[in-house]
Formats: C-alpha cells, sequence, structure tokens
C-alpha cells in the first residue's frame, strides 16, 4: 500500500484560471478532494480519479465540523490516500489551516502546502487599486472580524497603523467596526467592499468610511464579501471611470470569464 498524504490545496478566489500550475498538477494526483464551500465546484473536474466529498464551513450557516474534517483526513491519509483539502483564497489565510496542520502532525500524516490568490488580493484587483502605496500607507493588515470567541479585533491599533486594512467576515459586523474606526480615521477616508471577489458573481464598490456600513446595506451586500479601508482605496476611482470616491458611492458589477 502506498503511502497517504495530505495537501492543503489554495483554489483562490474562484475563477480557476487563477490556480497555480502546481495546483492542477496535484488536483490531477488526488485520490480525495475535502472541497470547501467557498471553492468553485468546478475545481472537481481537474481532479477526474478522485473522490469529491463537500466539508462546508460558513459563518452563520450550518457547517461540517472541524474535528469531523481533521479525522477523515487523517483516516483516508493512513488508508494510503492522497487528500486534497481544497480550500478557498490561499490555505493559510484564515482557513484554519494551523489547526489542520496541528492534527495531522500528531497524527503522523505528512502534510503539504500548496498557495494560492485570497481574496483580498482578488478585490483589490478587481477594484483597480494597490494594497499597498508609498503615497498612502506604510504596509498592509489582513484581520478576521469575527474571531472565535466572539470578540473583536482592537481597531484602535489597527487604525493606528496607518496600513491598508482587509477586512475578512466583516459584513456582518460592518456598523460596528466602522463605528470603532470612526473614532480614529477621518469619515473621509476612502473604503470599499467587494463581494465574490475574483469570480463570475463579483461585485465591487468604493464609497467612504463614513457611509460604508449604510452603502453595503443599501446595495444588498452579503457574504462573501471583503472590506478595505485606507487612503490606498482611494486610487480605486482612477479604474472606475475616474469617479472620486468624495462623490458617493460607486457600484460596478462586472462578468468575468470562469
Amino acid at each position: 500500500m502506498k503511502n497517504g498524504k495530505v495537501t492543503l490545496l489554495s483554489a483562490g478566489p474562484g475563477a480557476l484560471d487563477l490556480l497555480t500550475m502546481r495546483a492542477a498538477r496535484v488536483l490531477g494526483e488526488a485520490d480525495v478532494l475535502l472541497v470547501d464551500d467557498l471553492a468553485n465546484p468546478e475545481i472537481a473536474t481537474l481532479a477526474p480519479q478522485a473522490r469529491v466529498i463537500a466539508v462546508g464551513k460558513r459563518g452563520g450557516c450550518r457547517s461540517t465540523p472541524q474535528a469531523f474534517i481533521e479525522r477523515m483526513m487523517c483516516r483516508f491519509a493512513k488508508r494510503g490516500a492522497h487528500v486534497v483539502r481544497v480550500k478557498g483564497g490561499d490555505a493559510l489565510m484564515f482557513g484554519r489551516a494551523g489547526e489542520e496542520m496541528t492534527a495531522l502532525r500528531r497524527a503522523g500524516v505528512p502534510v503539504e502546502i500548496v498557495n494560492g490568490i485570497s481574496s483580498a488580493f482578488a478585490a483589490a484587483a478587481g477594484l483597480g487599486m494597490s494594497l499597498t502605496h508609498r503615497d498612502h500607507c506604510a504596509g498592509v493588515t489582513f484581520v478576521t472580524a469575527h474571531r472565535q470567541d466572539g470578540s473583536a479585533p482592537n481597531w484602535a491599533a489597527l487604525a493606528a497603523a496607518g496600513t491598508t486594512l482587509a477586512i475578512y467576515m466583516g459584513l456582518h459586523r460592518v456598523e460596528e467596526l466602522s463605528a470603532t474606526l470612526l473614532s480614529h480615521l477621518d469619515a473621509g477616508t476612502p473604503a470599499g467592499a467587494v463581494q465574490w471577489a475574483g469570480t463570475p458573481q463579483e461585485r465591487r464598490m468604493v464609497t467612504t468610511l463614513g457611509q460604508l456600513a449604510a452603502d453595503v446595506r443599501a446595495q444588498g451586500f452579503a457574504s462573501p464579501t471583503i472590506l478595505l479601508v485606507g487612503g490606498a482605496v482611494g486610487e480605486a476611482s482612477v479604474a472606475m471611470g475616474g469617479m472620486g470616491v468624495m462623490g458617493g458611492v460607486v457600484e460596478e458589477v462586472v462578468a468575468r470569464a470562469a
């Protein structure tokens, strides 16, 4: 019997042509695919010999328990299978990869990682902006608004850092996080929202921090949505027809080739 292993594979934001060549090769070698709910289900076409199992995990929805996923990976791998755990975006960004690597290593199961494009990068690309910009910020901070214990990040410290804030899983708490950030940032600070970044269903909007919560609600943005806050977001107006963020909301629905 061959030796089994697990690959934590980054499926990117959705479009199959954003997968890396390494990801495509690994998918072709897979015996079992455990597919995350945010991954493009068509990714299974690249793994014709694999058994495909959906293991969705979405905030506020019925999800596959994490402990069950970890046991399943270990069980299949110990039987000699090459298990590919397909994660949306990049596997190492808010995808519980750390927990899974710990469980696999404790079980003596080899694990490797295939990197990919996280949704914040796809969101910035969709808006035509850079996450870093010498005229606006010294870096970018990736942060989740959804912590396991229900507590919020230190928004005051994040605002003070002077970086572009790329906020994951923040839509359900957009009023709270906007109010806290407004205690430390000007209401006119550029802000953006991108739903289903990097997919044919992508929707994007540029506004200001002061209007962010109201605008995403008014425009019907839903999960999954990336929120971007900071001076660099103001550069997105150039890519969106020259319309400035100070002039109000700019929303654009785009259709991309899958």
